[in-house]
């Protein structure tokens, strides 16, 4: 069953293990989706894991989501840890956990057979996101044609994730009305995961883009409308539509290359970039923290890159 149906296509059939325990269960199962998880971005990688075990639980005669057993649950995290990642199959293994929670307060199973099954052993000290350096950072953003509408939506985007660590789908939820003056100075208001909003004031850098970008694109009045938007169909001006997030890494992925950068980015960069760049400057893992609204310490170290330019620095002392 594709994870879209899973999302919130309630036309979409129900996978057969579902359907087999009753309409209840059914109904259940939808909720989980539908009202459990808020979050569309958890709600797609749950609703993919919950597919793929379903249908390997099928394949392996289980009848119906009330007959998955403990053994069923293992033998699954033990076939996904010969291809997948170990974070990926601790991922998939919380889904089907948290599932068959919900299934279980709602009386549909009688236990949670994920609950006893341990995932793959995992310890991460630094992230696996690509970051630039502050050269790169400028060299890309100063090979972004600015003459049109959309190089100064491009350049804004991109400055917005470096300058204020934001994530790319709380950039792209902005309004044109996240975008304004307090005590002199313009601010951003982002709204990040959980629903958590946050507000920071703007790099004197970000500022500018962002006033180039409100003026030259013709939308600082339209306080309601998305700040981030597609491009019409056949023309140069923007339309009334947000900016896709799959159309936001297509944008840098293509930037990156027009800017002669070998580096394979992706959205998350600039938000490592930024915090590593920060952290070269003098700042505190503290204040990064704070401002890439993160919950603890631990989480913005992943981000903390400065130790690359070290290890390199280290290899080349072996000379033969």
């Amino acid at each position: 069953m594709p994870e879209t149906a899973l999302a919130g296509r309630s036309s979409a059939p129900l996978p057969a293990l579902v359907v087999s325990a009753g309409e209840r269960a059914g109904i259940r199962f939808l909720e989980f989706f539908a009202s459990a998880i808020r979050n569309p971005n958890t709600r797609r990688a749950y609703a993919h894991a919950v597919s793929e075990f379903l249908t390997w639980c099928a394949q392996a005669g289980v009848r119906s989501i009330t007959a998955v057993q403990p053994l069923h649950v293992a033998a699954w995290i033990e076939f996904q840890t010969q291809a997948l990642s170990p974070p990926t199959v601790k991922q998939h293994l919380a889904a089907i956990r948290h599932l068959f929670d919900w299934l279980m307060i709602g009386q549909v199973v009688p236990h949670n057979p994920a609950a006893s099954v341990r995932g793959p052993s995992h310890s991460a000290r630094q992230g696996k996101t690509t970051v630039l350096d502050a050269s790169q950072a400028r060299q890309l953003l100063d090979s972004i044609d600015v003459s049109t509408p959309i190089g100064l939506r491009d350049r804004a985007l991109i400055a917005l994730m470096v300058f204020s660590f934001a994530r790319v789908g709380a950039a792209l939820a902005m309004r044109v009305d996240d975008v304004y003056v307090q005590h002199r100075r313009l601010w951003v208001r982002l709204r990040e995961k959980g629903g958590k909003r946050y507000e920071m004031p703007c790099h004197h850098t970000l500022e500018a883009y962002l006033h180039a970008y409100l003026d030259g694109a013709g939308i600082a009045d339209d306080a309601k409308s998305p700040l981030f938007r597609t491009i019409q169909r056949g023309t140069a001006r923007l339309s009334a539509t947000v900016l896709p997030q799959a159309n936001a890494y297509a944008m840098v992925t293509r930037r990156a290359l027009a800017a002669g950068l070998d580096t394979k980015i992706g959205n998350h960069t600039f938000r490592a970039t930024g915090i590593t760049a920060y952290l070269k400057n003098g700042g505190t893992l503290e204040n990064a923290a704070a401002m890439a609204n993160h919950a603890s310490t631990r989480t913005t170290q992943l981000y903390d890159r400065r130790h690359d330019e070290i290890s390199l620095d280290e290899v080349e002392r072996i000379r033969v």
